[in-house]
């Protein structure tokens, strides 16, 4: 098994002080660092992560990430690392944390009418990290402890997901003192639209979506009276704010740009997924019947979807294989070919598949982690081991990957394995101590020198941080 600490654990300092205090470097600084503000989001997604509304859907998680690296890969620092992630939520809203994350409620997704308008909202929150918006407003301010810091990633999480309760929910004079400093001012948000619009042009993406978006957000304002986005509460809309915007993109040369068929099959699978299972096959069987609106091939996506989740799988069996002749190669596609081969209780084929599905689309996470299922089902566990070690390598961040990992040891009978992993997965998920307790599990079920010390070793960096945070200033 992989042996190495979390890169999310690794921005978390690993010298400590006689005080039992992690060294956080000279944190009184006029400027807080890039560093910083990473280890400020990395503790953030502790959070958002364990929390139930987290999102944790690797077809909507991916194409998130690959609109978004599109994005970035034309803003100021396209090196600096992003995370975009999905939160279920029909409230209207996005936001940004320190250090690269980027999260966007699926209300926003389906408010947008197209792949552009989308792109205009996460250019605008990559602006707000590359930017350093979070780290303007808050520098001057003394962090001397892991704790402080982590109470200033308590107090953005609370001025993100609730402005006006934010103060109330946030524990101590300096977190209060703090959330009133994370309102992003007139300047921010002009300076977001303005680096936001660039990166937009720059994507070849059409810049129209970002005045269309804002005038889209203030119409549901006002049909909903005194029901505003929460979009619109953490991300001020002034006339002059959109009239800015419109004045840029007239001196922009128009551009058609079609949304991908990415963007329409994720529109799709949400409508499946968040509806009642028999208003989703009605709401597909009628779009495809009238053939007025959306992109068929998406439609059908969707359909299937609501039908496996409506239990007919032999009528999602035939819409799939006429979807499978209508659409071109596709990963998300293919990944819902995977569940029907599931559903039809062919391990064999489905295995096969999977095998040759991901020499195409190598890194598409729902397949993996269903090719990995197919093989725990099969009890190929040495094979699932493999593959989950190789995309371990790849990406150690993942919770997915420790949760299958954990599931193979277990039916090996290598339980000292087992929850060693867990304990990575539970860190990830934000709960320190279920960490603690699972690797003092490992620690007592198996007596292999070697794993024993890492074992050790990761306990005393676990307790530390913890004594950290629950240290009284």
């Amino acid at each position: 098994m992989q042996k190495f600490l979390l890169s999310a654990l690794l921005t978390l300092p690993l010298l400590v002080h006689a005080d039992g205090l992690p060294d956080l470097g000279d944190v009184s600084q006029e400027v807080v660092s890039p560093q910083m503000e990473r280890q400020i989001g990395e503790q953030s997604m502790f959070q958002i992560r364990a929390d139930r509304s987290y999102l944790d859907d690797p077809e909507v998680y991916d194409y998130l990430n690959r609109l978004g690296g599109r994005l970035v890969a034309y803003s100021s620092e396209p090196g600096q690392p992003f995370e975009f992630f999905a939160i279920n939520d029909n409230a209207i809203n996005a936001f940004a944390i320190p250090g690269g994350f980027v999260g966007v409620n699926t209300g926003l997704i389906q408010l947008a009418q197209n792949e552009s308008e989308l792109a205009s909202v996460l250019g605008h929150e990559i602006s707000h990290v590359t930017q350093h918006h979070y780290a303007r407003m808050i520098s001057g301010q003394r962090y001397d402890s892991l704790a402080a810091l982590a109470t200033v990633a308590v107090a953005i999480l609370a001025a993100r997901n609730n402005p006006e309760a934010a103060t109330t929910a946030i524990v101590g004079a300096q977190a209060g003192t703090v959330q009133r400093q994370l309102n992003f001012t007139r300047e921010h948000e002009k300076e977001a639209d303005r680096i936001g619009l660039a990166i937009l042009e720059k994507s070849g993406l059409d810049t129209r979506g970002m005045p269309s978006f804002f005038e889209r957000m203030q119409k549901a304002t006002q049909l909903v009276e005194g029901s505003t986005p929460s979009y619109l509460r953490t991300h001020p809309l002034t006339t002059e704010r959109i009239a800015d915007v419109d004045d840029r993109v007239q001196q922009i040369p128009f551009r058609l740009v079609p949304d991908s068929l990415d963007f329409q099959l994720i529109r799709a699978r949400l409508i499946a997924n968040q509806r009642m299972a028999q208003d989703a096959v009605a709401y597909f069987d009628s779009a495809l019947g009238e053939k007025k609106f959306g992109n068929p091939v998406a439609q059908r996506y969707g359909l299937v979807l609501a039908l496996l989740r409506n239990k007919q799988p032999q009528r999602a069996t035939q819409e799939f294989a006429t979807l499978h002749k209508q659409a071109p190669r596709h990963p998300t596609i293919e990944a819902l070919r995977g569940q029907i081969l599931r559903q039809e209780r062919s391990n064999k084929d489905a295995i096969a598949f999977y095998r040759s599905a991901l020499k195409e689309f190598p890194q598409h996470h729902a397949l993996i982690y269903d090719y990995a299922e197919v093989l725990l089902e099969d009890r190929q566990y040495t094979e699932a081991l493999k593959l989950l070690d190789q995309q371990v390598a790849i990406n150690g961040n993942d919770a997915k990957l420790y949760d299958l990992q954990a599931r193979a040891y277990t039916a090996l009978g290598r339980h000292q394995e087992a929850h060693h992993v867990l304990a990575y997965n539970y860190i990830l998920h934000g709960d320190l101590r279920g960490a603690i307790e699972q690797l003092e599990l490992a620690k007592r079920a198996g007596n292999d020198y070697y794993q024993l010390s890492v074992i050790e070793s990761e306990l005393r960096q676990f307790r530390e941080i913890l004594a950290a945070y629950s240290k009284k200033k």
